[in-house]
C-alpha cells in the first residue's frame, strides 16, 4: 500500500499521528494473541493534508478560525459549515482514490464496511475527543466508501467539534483526521466492557454493558442496556435492562431501528459463560496495553470480536506497594485541606518532612493503614479516633472491614502500633510552657534563615536535607506533642461531659474563642490592623483598587500616607508571606511572591470593619469563652457532686484554653522552613537557567528533590521527563481524589449514617457550634472574594490562608475537613458556625441562595 493507506497490522501505538487514537488502537488490537478485530485499513493523516491543499481557500479559513472566542457563535457556525462543505466538495485525488479502491477490493467484493473518524488528538490520556467526530456503519459500495470518507474529514469542522477544540485551547490548525474502514460485522449482541468497574474504580472487578444488535443503540443512550459484573471469573452482579427495540443493518445500506419483541425485552443479551468469557479477553487486551480499558464488542456466531480500544481516563491510580498483599490507604490531602494535584517537587519535600511513610498516586498523598488495622488493639484506636475527628473516614474504614477477608488479622503483639496509643500524660496548663515551644521554633528558624545563605549547588541540597532532621525533631518533640493532645482530649472530655451532665452539646466550641497563641486566627485579625493604618489615606485605597503587578508596594511609597501602608503590609508580609492556599505543596505562590492575593482581602476589611476591629473581635471573643465557663461552672455546681464535676471541668477548660492554640504552631513553623527552602532552592534554578542547564526556574517544580539534587550535581537534566511530567500533572489536576483507597483500586469515601435531619438538608459533620442563616458565597478560589458581612462561606476546603476570609463571613460549610482541621478550629476560635465534610457542596449549594447552617448538629439547609 502507498502512503496514504496502512492495514491495520502496519499500525501500533507510535503511529498516532499518522493514523489518529481510534487507528492506531485498533492496529496494537489486532496483534494481540487471540483477540479478533474485523479486517480493516487506516486512511492516513497524510491523505486529510492533500486534500486540505487541494481545497480552495481552505488556509485563509483556518486562520480566521483560529481567531475567533467562544462566544463569537455566529461566525464559529458560518465558517464551520464552510469548511465543511468545501471538503464534502472536493474531488478525492485519483492516486488517492486509486489507493482506497484497490484496499477495500482486499476486504471483499461489494463489501459493507464501517467508516470511523480518527483524530490525532482523540483518545490520548489526557483529552479525551470521544463523540467528537462521525462514525458510519454499514456503508456498501467502493463510491459510497469514498464519500463517506470526506464526511469524515469534514466532520473534523462540526460546530460541535470545533466548539470542543475552542474550549479546551486546541488549535484548529494542528488537529487532524485519519479515518479508520473496517469490515461491517453483523452481530447478535454488541457492547462496552470496561475492565475495571467506572463507578467504584476497582481493577479486579470487570463491567460489562451489552444490547441486541448493533452496539450504537446503547452507545447512544437508546436502550437501557443490560450490565454484568465480573470478578475472579464469575458473574457476582447481574442487571438485565429493559430493551425496547434494536439497531440492526438495513440490506441497501446504513441502519433501522428495529421493535424488540415483547418475550426479547427481559431477556439477557447474554448468558453468564459468555459474559465470564468476555471478561477473560477483556484481561488480556488490558495486559497488553498495560492499564484498565474501555473497549467495545460486538458477539458474531457465539464469537467474540473487538472493535475499539481504549484507555479509562477518570480513574484514579493506586500507589505502586511493591507487593501483592491488600492494602488499604488514607489520603493526607483530606487531613491537609489539602485535596488538590501536587507537583512532584512538592509531593516529594512533603514526604520527606513527614513523620511517617507517605505513598504518591494521582498526584496526591496517602498513607498505608494495613498494619494498623490489622491488629485489633490499634484498630480500635485508629477507628475512635477518626469516629471523634473524621467520620467518614471511619465509615470508609468499616466499609473495608466488613469485607472480612480483605485485611488479615495480626496478633497484637504485632508491630501493628496504635497511631495515638499510649499518649502521653496530659499537661497541667502553664501559659511558659507554649511560649517556650515557640521560641525553640523561632531560634531554629532564624539558624536556618542565616546558615542557609552561604549554600550552593549540590552543597545546598546537603544542607536542606539536614534541616529537614531539626525540622522533624521538632514537630516530634514530645512536649510538643504533648500539648496537642491535652488540649484536644480535654476538649473531647468537656463535650463529652457537657452532654452528659448538662444535656448541652459542643460546649467546647465556645470554650474556645479568642484562644492566646494561636497564629492562624492572630493573622486574620491581624489583616484588619492592617486595614486600620490604609482606611484613612482615601488615595491609597483607590490606588489598591486598581494594582496590576506584583511590584505594587514599592509604587506605593509615593502616595501621602503610602509609606505607612507599604510598612503595615511589608510587616505582615514579614511573618505571613510564607503562606498560601495548598501551602503543603512548595511549589505553590506564597503571599509574599504574589501579595496582590491579599489585596481584594485588605480591600473588603476597609469597608467592611470600623477601626479597632481586630482587637474588639478578640476581646468579644474572649468575653464570650468567660461567660460561657462561669455559666457551665454555676450550672454544674447545682447537681450532685456538682463542686467536685465543677473543679474538674475547670481544670478542663484551662487546659483547653492553654493549649489548643498552639495547635496550629507546627504547621507555621514547617511553612516557614519551607519558604526558606523555596527561595534557596529558586535561586538556584536561577543559576541552572544561567547554565543553560533549565530551560525556565519553574521547571524545577516538575522534578522530584532527590532528583533536582541530582541536577544541581551533574549539571544535566531530561527535558523529555519535565515534559512529561506536565502533562502528568494536568491529567491529574481532573481527578478528585478519594479519601480510603484499596490496593484494588476501589475509591471509598464512606457515608454519614444519619436519619435524623429534615428532608433535602445536606448532611456534614458539625464542628463549630450555633446555628446561623445567610447568603451562600461559593467560592473555589480565594482570589474571587468579595464578601460580605452576611456571607456564609462555601468552598472545598479552607486552610489556614483562607483565615482572613473568616473575619467577614458568619459561618462556613466546606466538602472536606474533619473536627481537628484548621478551618474547624479557626471557626471555633471566631465563633462562627461551621459544618464540614458536605459532600459536593459546591455544586449542591448555588452562590447566592439563602442557606441555613446548622454548626450543632452538623447539616445544611437550602431555603431559597
Amino acid at each position: 500500500m502507498g502512503d496514504y493507506v496502512l492495514g491495520f497490522h502496519e499500525l501500533d501505538l507510535t503511529q498516532v499521528p499518522v493514523v489518529g487514537g481510534k487507528g492506531a488502537h485498533l492496529g496494537e488490537l489486532s496483534r494481540i494473541d487471540g483477540i479478533r478485530v474485523p479486517a480493516g485499513f487506516c486512511v492516513t493523516t497524510d491523505a486529510f493534508q492533500r486534500i486540505l491543499s487541494e481545497a480552495p481557500s481552505v488556509d485563509e479559513r483556518l486562520e480566521r478560525l483560529s481567531l475567533l472566542k467562544l462566544d463569537d457563535r455566529e461566525q464559529l457556525r458560518a465558517l464551520s459549515a464552510e469548511l465543511r462543505e468545501t471538503l464534502e466538495g472536493t474531488a478525492i485525488p485519483d492516486d488517492l482514490a486509486a489507493e482506497l479502491t484497490r484496499s477495500l477490493a482486499r476486504l471483499g467484493e461489494h463489501v459493507a464496511c464501517a467508516v470511523r473518524s480518527s483524530a490525532t488528538a482523540e483518545d490520548l490520556p489526557t483529552a479525551s475527543f470521544a463523540g467528537q467526530q462521525d462514525t458510519y456503519l454499514n456503508v456498501v459500495g467502493t463510491a459510497a466508501i469514498l464519500q463517506h470518507v470526506s464526511r469524515c474529514w469534514a466532520s473534523l469542522f462540526t460546530e460541535r467539534a470545533v466548539t470542543y477544540r475552542v474550549r479546551n485551547g486546541f488549535d484548529h490548525r494542528k488537529v487532524r483526521m485519519a479515518v479508520v474502514v473496517q469490515r461491517m460485522v453483523f452481530p447478535q449482541a454488541a457492547g462496552i466492557l470496561f475492565t475495571a468497574d467506572p463507578i467504584t474504580s476497582n481493577r479486579k472487578v470487570a463491567s460489562a454493558e451489552a444490547s441486541f444488535g448493533l452496539g450504537e443503540a446503547l452507545v447512544s443512550g437508546l436502550v437501557n442496556a443490560d450490565s454484568y459484573k465480573v470478578r475472579d471469573g464469575e458473574v457476582i452482579a447481574r442487571t438485565v435492562g429493559a430493551k425496547q427495540l434494536a439497531i440492526h443493518a438495513s440490506p441497501t445500506g446504513g441502519t433501522q431501528h428495529q421493535e424488540l419483541e415483547p418475550a426479547l425485552r427481559q431477556q439477557p443479551a447474554l448468558t453468564d459463560a459468555q459474559v465470564v468469557r468476555l471478561a477473560r479477553l477483556g484481561r488480556r487486551i488490558e495486559a497488553h496495553f498495560g492499564r484498565p480499558q474501555d473497549i467495545e464488542w460486538c458477539l458474531v456466531d457465539d464469537d467474540f470480536q473487538f472493535v475499539q480500544s481504549r484507555p479509562i481516563t477518570t480513574l484514579f491510580p493506586i500507589p505502586a506497594a511493591g507487593d501483592p498483599e491488600n492494602h488499604v490507604y488514607l489520603s493526607v490531602g483530606h487531613q491537609q485541606m489539602m485535596t488538590d494535584a501536587m507537583k512532584p517537587l512538592g509531593l516529594s519535600l512533603f514526604q520527606l518532612t513527614a513523620l511517617r511513610p507517605m505513598h504518591e498516586a494521582g498526584g496526591r498523598l496517602f498513607v498505608d493503614v494495613t498494619r494498623v488495622l490489622a491488629s485489633p488493639a490499634s484498630r480500635a484506636a485508629l477507628l475512635e479516633l477518626m469516629g471523634k475527628s473524621e467520620p467518614l473516614f471511619r465509615d470508609a474504614l468499616q466499609t473495608v472491614l466488613g469485607r472480612g477477608d480483605f485485611i488479615r488479622s495480626l496478633p497484637d503483639a504485632g508491630p501493628g502500633r496504635p497511631p495515638a496509643g499510649g499518649a502521653p500524660a496530659p499537661l497541667e496548663p502553664h501559659p511558659a510552657i507554649v511560649d517556650e515551644l515557640v521560641g525553640r521554633t523561632q531560634t531554629s528558624l532564624a539558624a536556618l534563615k542565616r546558615d542557609i545563605q552561604t549554600r550552593s549547588g549540590a552543597a545546598l541540597f546537603d544542607f536542606i536535607v539536614s534541616d529537614i532532621q531539626e525540622l522533624k525533631r521538632l514537630l516530634s518533640d514530645p512536649r510538643s506533642v504533648q500539648v496537642i493532645m491535652s488540649a484536644m482530649e480535654a476538649t473531647w472530655w468537656l463535650n463529652e461531659h457537657m452532654q452528659a451532665w448538662l444535656g448541652e452539646k459542643s460546649a467546647a466550641d465556645t470554650l474556645t474563642q479568642s484562644v492566646p497563641h494561636n497564629v492562624t486566627s492572630e493573622m486574620g485579625l491581624a489583616l484588619l490592623d492592617v486595614a486600620d493604618v490604609i482606611r484613612p489615606h482615601p488615595n491609597v485605597v483607590a490606588y489598591l483598587q486598581h494594582v496590576e503587578g506584583e511590584d505594587f508596594l514599592d509604587e506605593l511609597a509615593s502616595l501621602s500616607g503610602g509609606q505607612e501602608a507599604r510598612d503595615a503590609i511589608q510587616a505582615y508580609l514579614d511573618k505571613y508571606g510564607m503562606r498560601c492556599v495548598g501551602e503543603i505543596d512548595i511549589t505553590k505562590p506564597r503571599w509574599g511572591e504574589r501579595p496582590t492575593t491579599l489585596v481584594p482581602i485588605l480591600l473588603g476589611n476597609i469597608k467592611n470593619f470600623e477601626p479597632g476591629a481586630g482587637k474588639r473581635r478578640f476581646e468579644q471573643g474572649r468575653q464570650e469563652a468567660w461567660k460561657k465557663e462561669q455559666e457551665l461552672l454555676a450550672r454544674l455546681r447545682t447537681l450532685p457532686g456538682g463542686e467536685e464535676k465543677a473543679a474538674e471541668a475547670k481544670r478542663m477548660i484551662d487546659r483547653v484554653r492553654t493549649f489548643i492554640g498552639y495547635r496550629e504552631y507546627p504547621k507555621y513553623g514547617i511553612i516557614s522552613r519551607y519558604f526558606v527552602y523555596k527561595q534557596a532552592l529558586l535561586e538556584e534554578a536561577e543559576r541552572l537557567v544561567q547554565a543553560q542547564v533549565l530551560r525556565e526556574k519553574e521547571d524545577i517544580f516538575y522534578l522530584t528533590f532527590q532528583e533536582l539534587h541530582d541536577v544541581a550535581r551533574t549539571r544535566q537534566v531530561d527535558e523529555s521527563l519535565i515534559r512529561q511530567r506536565k502533562d502528568a500533572f494536568r491529567s491529574y489536576q481532573a481527578l478528585t481524589p478519594p479519601r480510603v483507597l484499596t490496593s484494588d483500586g476501589e475509591v471509598i469515601n464512606g457515608s454519614y449514617r444519619r436519619d435524623d435531619l429534615p428532608a433535602g438538608a445536606l448532611v456534614g459533620l458539625p464542628v463549630s457550634a450555633g446555628t446561623i442563616e445567610g447568603r451562600a458565597r461559593v467560592l473555589l478560589d480565594m482570589a474571587g472574594a468579595e464578601l460580605e458581612p452576611d456571607d456564609i462561606l462555601v468552598t472545598p476546603y479552607t486552610d489556614p490562608s483562607w483565615t482572613p476570609l473568616f473575619v467577614t463571613i458568619k459561618g462556613l460549610v466546606t466538602e472536606v475537613g474533619g473536627l481537628m482541621t484548621h478551618g474547624a478550629v479557626i471557626a471555633r476560635e471566631y465563633g462562627l458556625p461551621a459544618v464540614v465534610g458536605v459532600e459536593h457542596a459546591t455544586r449542591r449549594i448555588r452562590d447566592g441562595q439563602r442557606i441555613r447552617v446548622h454548626g450543632t448538629d452538623g447539616y445544611v439547609e437550602l431555603l431559597s
